[in-house]
């Protein structure tokens, strides 16, 4: 039987550890999508945009660790990358 002697639920963590998972989220899948665009500079480009392909991948994990530093906008680090990536495979690919 339930003597009802459970702490009561601790909102404010719960609340942050949310508030992280969707910044995770966020910036993980910002961070996937732009590692697909390295590679198809990877596959499809000569070797400028494979050179360009490994510095986006570099840029992508950087970017990827400030975003998760940050917090509610953590995406647009990533998100800056991700344009740049963009960028670069339209004028490589």
């Amino acid at each position: 039987m339930s003597d009802n002697s459970a702490p009561a639920m601790d909102y404010e963590a719960h609340e942050a550890t949310y508030e992280g998972f969707i910044n995770f989220s966020k910036v993980g899948t910002v961070a996937v999508l732009n590692i697909v665009l390295c590679l198809i500079l990877f596959s499809f480009g000569g070797t400028a945009a494979t050179v360009f392909g490994w510095l986006m991948l570099i840029a992508t994990l950087v970017a990827g660790a400030i975003g998760l530093a940050l917090g509610a906008k953590g995406w647009v680090p990533s998100a800056a990358v991700f344009v740049l990536t963009a960028l670069l495979a339209i004028l490589t690919v």
